[in-house]
């Protein structure tokens, strides 16, 4: 059990962010280890082959997720609420190479030889580690991210709702069945930290995060505000598609066919897919995403020689808001 101490100061520093860095490194460990989460299986039986096809070598990425305990540098904890990847990328590449260095020197096990190469040069080497992060997104996560983004950010008002209704005894102790608070204390049942530790009135970072159920992840160095990563409200259903009848008042609107696809593509999806499972023309379908496009409603992926086409957190929130939808 790792108990962590408030004071009133860290009740004052505690805050929520969303961390698209953060779920690169924890859908690293679904990939490497997709038997042992089942909930992400729909992901990983698309994105796995993907990575496979595409040529990526993201052996250092992968080096770096180790089964237990994640290198603290590898994703700093974010210092804004809703930080892009890029900006997180920034700052890994800037970190100061005593800190990579100390991270790395923390972790048991022989290093691998790109990971020794990292040690020697961490400048050089958190480049190569950012590129490959880049890559790594725009192929396992670019296409699902509105998706993600949208379940996260509800997480986030959700949190925000329960503070203001009971302060922080009630966002704190609401966030997951692993976490109770009591007497100014967070209990935290977790696999691997345990004991007593204090925030020194640096607050806590609270990240909700879709790939880490049903785990709870916690930092608590010195280096950077200490962090609890914790599984969103609703995460189960993440990855279900349920075929629905598309929303009337939304296809009066944009149309049929172009409602149609915006249904389908509840999964990321090429056009020769749209156009088997709508019945309508490869032509038709081109047509109408680039109409969404313009509109903003959806997106394009480019994934080696194909396009995957993905709904916007704009098409998200519409479905969303449509009766029927």
């Amino acid at each position: 059990m790792l108990e962590l101490a408030f004071t009133a100061a860290d009740l004052a520093y505690t805050r929520i962010a969303i961390s698209p860095l953060w779920e690169v490194v924890a859908s690293v460990r679904v990939v490497k280890n997709p038997a042992e989460h089942p909930l992400y299986e729909r992901w990983s039986t698309v994105v796995m082959p993907r990575l496979a096809a595409s040529g990526l070598d993201w052996r250092l990425l992968s080096d770096l997720v180790p089964p237990r305990v994640i290198p603290a540098f590898v994703c700093p904890p974010p210092t804004t609420s809703a930080p892009d990847l890029g900006v997180e990328l920034a700052a890994l590449r800037a970190l100061p190479a005593e800190v990579v260095r100390a991270s790395l020197d923390g972790l048991t096990g022989p290093r691998t030889e790109r990971v020794a190469a990292l040690y020697d040069d961490p400048p050089t080497g958190l480049d190569r580690l950012a590129t490959v992060i880049g890559s790594y997104w725009d192929l396992a996560l670019a296409p699902y991210w509105p998706r993600i983004l949208t379940l996260l950010q509800g997480d986030v008002l959700y949190r925000a709702r329960r503070l203001a209704e009971g302060g922080a005894r009630q966002l704190l102790n609401d966030l997951d069945p692993n976490v109770t608070w009591d007497n100014d204390t967070l209990y935290v049942a977790h696999r691997h930290a345990r004991g007593a530790r204090t925030l020194g009135g640096r607050g806590l970072l609270l990240v909700p995060s879709a790939f880490v159920w049903p785990r709870i992840f916690s930092v608590t160095t010195a280096d950077w505000q200490p962090t609890l990563r914790y599984p969103p409200r609703g995460v189960g259903t993440l990855w279900e598609h349920h075929p629905t009848d598309v929303p009337e008042a939304l296809a009066a609107v944009l149309g049929r066919s172009r409602t149609l696809l915006l249904v389908e593509l509840g999964d990321p999806a090429s056009t020769t897919d749209l156009a088997r499972r709508t019945g309508l023309s490869a032509g038709g379908v081109s047509q109408h995403l680039t109409a969404l496009r313009a509109a903003g409603l959806v997106s394009a992926h480019r994934t080696g020689r194909f396009v995957l086409y993905a709904r916007t957190s704009v098409a998200e929130s519409l479905l969303a808001a449509s009766p029927g939808g």
